[in-house]
């Protein structure tokens, strides 16, 4: 479960798209499986500057509070409202209807410097 179009972090986000616009970004498949339930999910407003690295916000699961990272820098542009009443839409989708955010990149070309599917594939393995 790890689609070959997108990017990864190594701390289990991905990115869809190429820079050019916004991209959208989410939690994978491995990290939504070792949260377990999710219950609560708490993104930052539209507008909000972030570095990459830097804290977007939390998912709070049955099992732990996990903190979600940007991947790149730029401006959250959308957040996906639907996650408020229905956190639990990551569990079963979470590389569609469960997405977190999307950010326009200050550097499209910083998309470049995430894991593609093979080396993401790699980090879970291992």
């Amino acid at each position: 479960m790890i689609p070959e179009d997108l990017r990864y972090t190594a701390e289990h986000e991905w990115v869809a798209g190429d820079g050019s616009g916004p991209v959208r970004v989410g939690i994978t498949h491995f990290a939504q499986d070792a949260l377990g339930d999710i219950v609560f999910v708490q993104l930052p407003d539209e507008g909000t500057v972030v570095q990459a690295g830097d804290s977007l916000g939390e998912i709070e699961s049955t099992k732990s509070v996990s903190e979600i990272y940007a991947p790149i820098a730029g401006t959250v542009v959308a957040r996906n409202a639907t996650l408020a009443d229905e956190p639990e839409i990551i569990n079963g989708e979470p590389y569609a209807a469960g997405w977190l955010v999307e950010i326009a990149p200050d550097d499209p070309d910083a998309l470049d410097s995430l894991l593609d599917a093979a080396a993401y594939r790699a980090l879970t393995e291992s």
